[in-house]
């Protein structure tokens, strides 16, 4: 990164910011927690980012050693982004940045939710419930296309997601990004069943999926707002 954007600070806080503190590049990082993407893949899911800023953020986030390109071997054959060792790193980072800033409402122009960012949703705040610790699903996103097919290993400590879907899956859910966020905590199947979900095999695994997915709300803001001033008029 040039010199003349750093911090010149000794600190972690800014050494890590000197790093990972230009806009898009948290984001990169995010879009990687699940496994390798292509440029173009990376693209769709920061559709507002140009493509001169995320080439931009790619060269200086591998130039930093977070990020690393790779060639697959035939028949992929093409060229993808992913994170180093050390990048993995940033995992908790971003996912407690995330967590943290669910306590603020969104605003009207903070709509688009990612794919990946939705199944991170899973891997992050799903709490196994006592009933059925062990479960494996295939989750197909319909508005993504094959980006959005993840598999889901239900755990008794937590959810486990990859790009990669299990071979034999306790079931099959196909809904849309949208219909699954809406779903998670609730403990029925009616709004995934209203949205037209399709769910294949035991229906009991994607209720407790769901059920099991309690993300935070945003506060009451006016807990935050600063003290009055006193007026000495």
């Amino acid at each position: 990164m040039p010199v003349q954007r750093g911090y010149r600070q000794a600190c972690g806080v800014a050494r890590g910011l000197d790093i990972v503190g230009e806009r898009w590049s948290l984001l990169v990082v995010r879009e990687l927690l699940l496994g390798p993407k292509r440029f173009t893949d990376l693209q769709q899911a920061l559709p507002t980012a140009s493509p001169n800023a995320l080439s931009d953020r790619l060269r200086e986030l591998a130039d930093a050693g977070v990020v690393r390109r790779r060639q697959l071997l035939p028949p992929g054959n093409v060229r993808v982004y992913e994170l180093t060792a050390w990048g993995r790193g940033l995992e908790p980072i971003v996912v407690a940045l995330g967590t943290w800033a669910l306590a603020a409402p969104p605003t009207v122009e903070q709509v688009f939710v990612s794919v990946d960012s939705a199944m991170l949703s899973i891997r992050t705040f799903f709490v196994p419930g006592p009933e059925r610790p062990e479960a494996m699903l295939r989750i197909e996103l319909r508005d993504h296309g094959p980006a959005g097919v993840f598999g889901v290993r239900l755990t008794s400590t937590g959810a486990e997601v990859a790009h990669e879907p299990p071979e034999e899956p306790d079931a099959v859910l196909v809904t849309t990004t949208d219909a699954l966020l809406a779903a998670f905590g609730s403990d029925d199947l009616a709004g995934l069943v209203a949205a037209r979900a399709v769910i294949i095999g035991d229906p009991e695994v994607v209720r407790h999926l769901v059920a099991g997915v309690r993300v935070p709300g945003a506060t009451d803001q006016s807990s935050k707002a600063p003290p009055a001033k006193a007026n000495r008029g």
